[in-house]
């Protein structure tokens, strides 16, 4: 394989990054592999918009789909965004014209990701996806090179930086969610419509990626179990700081006998944890294994810089004449998915509870929860600023299941001694 040539589709914050950082590596390509890959084209929304980069040199295309069966690429990268529309239109093209493709496009690849890879193994070229989960973090290349004799059985990360801001801020500045948000979207760490992040919804595209990865399964997005931040309050955050733990929204995944089990939701994390020590915009994924226990990655999982690195990793792994299957269990060999019900939770449940100041309110809520065979393990009374009439009650429960929890605050809830609905957060143990 001689140089490779680029078409780029899609010039926001990463296209640009890929742009400078191809444009800027030149000399160092060629010495590494003695050629080189060299951007020959682009597309975009629009010619002329001031970028702060030159593309004068560049063929101009107003249509994605056009350049993805241009002559003069080999590589088509797709930085629209979108799981329908252009960016799915322009990638299957490219593939069957026997394009490579390279995308940081999660959404696409958790949505079309099987039908894509049985287009790209048919016309043996590359899909490669490394900046779609988790930005900087190379998590792809050490699934499929650096722990691929493994057997992974549990695979976890905060995936989403802007979820990780708010979190975070929130526990040191003791910020109701609804503040830092704001403060968020004016920083430019979330969007002016935040649902995809807040909601959860950015992380389980990454986690079903992760998942097929990992498990050898089919991608189902679909059946991942979705819950988002928007109900994690201040309260909450004070609460568990004191009983030793942090906040974080996680994508999990595990391997069970009845099949994978793959949720997004917020959990409590030991502050002795290497995970909730993950701070900030960053982010960080975690591998258990038979052999290897577990490991951990973190970095940087958004910005031009750490997306558009590992975009063009992936386009170096190509120049490498390195073609290896998209999922790297050959798409035909892929085994359907099998969703498994949510497991046992080892480390139990955070339940907070506004407890309407009555007689023998507390009484009822234990006899409830021994009804379905909750162990309490702590329960917390506190008086909230005077007020007579509410007491806020925080309970930790030892391991019990998901419907033992769920059945035990629908009658705690219909016995009419709640003022408010019930917040649950899992207890997830990580080294």
């Amino acid at each position: 394989m001689g140089n490779l040539r680029l078409g780029i589709a899609g010039l926001g914050t990463v296209g640009v990054g890929v742009v400078k950082l191809v444009e800027s590596r030149q000399e160092a390509f060629i010495n590494m592999f003695n050629k080189t890959a060299m951007i020959t084209a682009v597309n975009a929304r629009s010619k002329s918009r001031d970028r702060g980069v030159s593309l004068d040199k560049f063929e101009w295309f107003d249509d994605a789909r056009e350049l993805a069966k241009s002559s003069s690429i080999d590589v088509f990268v797709e930085l629209i965004g979108g799981d329908e529309g252009i960016a799915r239109e322009s990638v299957t093209i490219a593939l069957e014209n026997g394009k490579h493709v390279v995308t940081a496009n999660k959404a696409l690849i958790a949505k079309h990701g099987v039908e894509l890879a049985k287009i790209a193994e048919a016309n043996n070229v590359a899909l490669m996806f490394e900046a779609a989960v988790a930005g900087g973090i190379p998590i792809i290349r050490v699934m499929s090179q650096s722990v691929i004799a493994n057997e992974i059985t549990h695979i976890a990360g905060i995936m989403n930086g802007t979820c990780n801001y708010i979190l975070t801020t929130m526990a040191k500045e003791g910020r109701d969610f609804k503040d830092v948000l704001a403060e968020a979207q004016a920083k430019g760490y979330a969007e002016a419509d935040p649902t995809f992040d807040v909601g959860g919804i950015d992380t389980a595209h990454k986690l079903a990626i992760l998942t097929s990865l990992a498990f050898g399964t089919e991608v189902d997005f679909d059946s991942i179990y979705i819950e988002g931040i928007e109900e994690n309050t201040a309260e909450d955050i004070k609460n568990t700081d004191n009983l030793g733990f942090n906040i974080k929204l996680l994508g999990m995944a595990l391997k069970t006998p009845n099949g994978i089990e793959q949720r997004v939701h917020p959990a409590l994390v030991a502050k002795t944890s290497s995970i909730a020590a993950v701070d900030d915009v960053n982010n960080a994924v975690y591998i258990e294994s038979k052999m290897l226990d577990g490991i951990m990655l973190e970095g940087k999982g958004a910005g031009e810089g750490p997306t558009a690195s590992s975009v063009v990793g992936d386009i170096l792994q190509i120049l490498r004449g390195q073609i290896e299957p998209v999922f790297i269990t050959p798409v035909a060999k892929l085994k359907p998915y099998e969703k498994a019900r949510m497991n046992r939770h080892e480390g139990g449940y955070y339940i907070a509870l506004n407890v309407k100041n009555k007689v023998g309110a507390l009484a009822a809520i234990s006899e409830r929860m021994a009804e379905f065979d909750i162990s309490i393990d702590s329960l917390i009374q506190q008086k909230d600023d005077g007020d007579d009439v509410v007491i806020p009650v925080t309970i930790i429960t030892e391991e019990t299941s998901e419907s033992e929890i769920r059945a035990a605050l629908k009658k705690i809830d219909n016995d009419g001694f709640l003022a408010s609905h019930s917040r649950v957060i899992r207890i997830e143990k990580f080294a």
